[in-house]
Order: structure tokens, then C-alpha cells, then sequence
């Protein structure tokens, strides 16, 4: 979580940056982007934005993106791409607890498995810088891995609610992971926030003996 924390950094360093935006993220967009107001005026944040894989794609279709990650491999990464597009996009290496954008600057957040490589203690701060940066009606994309992921079971819990050493699943080789249920999502997310979408998607892989990837996307709405 610590800027200065060089993990993530080892990880950029040795993994090519992914070329395409993720499917669910594509889905957010088009579904929830504004339609009042020009797609020019439209402000997107993406909380550990990589390599700017999915903000690529949004800057494509004309919106303003900005992005923060803890790495600054992957940040350097994200610049040298939009420079390569000739495409503009504000990126910042930072801690998600202290989001340097003004109250209420943008109109969608994305946070696709970044806030979940963090422990509870401290997502809860950046669930508030997001609840500060986010417009009023403004849309947060919140995907992160659930309870009955393989990955959670077989691993060890800590008080600050992390998963530690994981030996099984799809997530074997992550890291330490927040795993949330519906409750913890609910309680989370309750007045001024307002779910509007709340999917559990599990993949059970066959091949390989009690294998379930599951996770979460939510979809949450600033109501004030």
C-alpha cells in the first residue's frame, strides 16, 4: 500500500503489460458512462491502473482518464503508451489512501483487483478518498475476489483480514489478497452509496480438482 513499497514494482518489471482492456471493465463503460453531457467532458479515475490497459481503450473513445498505481514501473509504462497512441492521460504514482484529485472531479471509478491487494483496514481509507473524488450520481466499478474462492479457503487469514499464504487456486503466486462477502460489500457500500449491481461470478475449472475462481463485480452510485 506504501508508495515507497517496491512489490509491485518486481511484478511490472518481469510481466509484459496487458495489450487489451478486460471485458467486465469494456461493459462498466459503455453502460454507465454519462450520456448527458459530451464523452470530452467525462473524468475517469482507475485505481491501480497498471499499464494502462483498460484507460488505453477509454481514451480511445474520447473520455478524459486518469490513473494511479503503486508501482512506478507500471505508471512509466502507462505514459509511454499514451505517448506512443499520441493520446493524452494523467497518470500518478501515489497511494490509494491520498487520491491528489479535487472533491467530486470524476464521474467514473474503476477499480478492477487493485483495492483487493490491500488489507481491510486500509481499504476502507480508499473507499473514502473514492467517495470524496466521485461526483454526485457518479458510478464506482468495484471487482474484487469473494470468500468462496478456492485461493481464500486454502489459505491463512490474518486479524487485518488479509489471505496469506495461498497454495491453492487460480490466485497461487498473487500475493496476499482481501477476499469480501456480500455482507462486508453491503456494509461497505451503504447511505450515501447505493448498489446497483451486485454479481458473484464463480468458474469452476474441471481439470483441476475443487478449482473455483470467484469474484465479485459491483456496480455503486453516489447518491449525495
Amino acid at each position: 500500500m506504501n508508495i515507497k513499497n517496491t512489490s509491485w514494482d518486481r511484478i511490472f518489471r518481469h510481466k509484459e503489460p496487458s495489450k487489451y482492456p478486460f471485458d467486465n471493465v469494456v461493459s462498466f463503460f459503455f453502460n454507465n458512462v454519462p450520456k448527458e453531457k459530451p464523452i470530452r467532458e467525462i473524468n475517469i479515475l482507475e485505481v491501480g491502473c497498471g499499464g494502462a490497459n483498460n484507460l488505453l481503450f477509454m481514451a480511445k473513445e474520447g473520455a478524459n482518464v486518469f490513473g494511479i498505481d503503486s508501482s512506478e514501473i507500471a505508471i512509466n509504462t502507462a505514459k509511454k503508451r499514451f505517448i506512443k497512441e499520441n493520446l493524452k492521460g494523467n497518470f500518478i504514482h501515489a497511494d490509494f489512501r491520498k487520491i491528489s484529485y479535487p472533491d467530486s472531479f470524476f464521474d467514473l471509478i474503476i477499480d478492477r483487483c487493485a483495492i483487493t491487494c490491500i488489507d481491510k483496514t486500509n481499504s476502507k481509507l480508499v473507499f473514502s478518498e473514492i467517495k470524496r473524488v466521485l461526483k454526485k450520481n457518479g458510478k464506482f466499478f468495484f471487482n474484487t475476489y469473494c470468500k468462496t474462492h478456492t485461493s481464500h479457503i486454502g489459505g491463512r487469514v490474518l486479524s487485518n483480514g488479509i489471505t496469506t499464504e495461498i497454495q491453492t487456486g487460480t490466485l497461487v503466486g498473487n500475493g496476499n489478497l482481501s477476499f469480501f462477502d456480500k455482507d462486508e460489500i453491503k456494509n461497505q457500500f451503504a447511505h450515501p452509496w447505493e448498489i446497483i449491481s451486485l454479481k458473484n461470478k464463480k468458474i469452476k475449472d474441471y481439470c483441476i480438482k475443487n478449482s473455483i475462481h470467484s469474484e465479485w463485480e459491483v456496480i455503486i452510485k453516489l447518491t449525495e
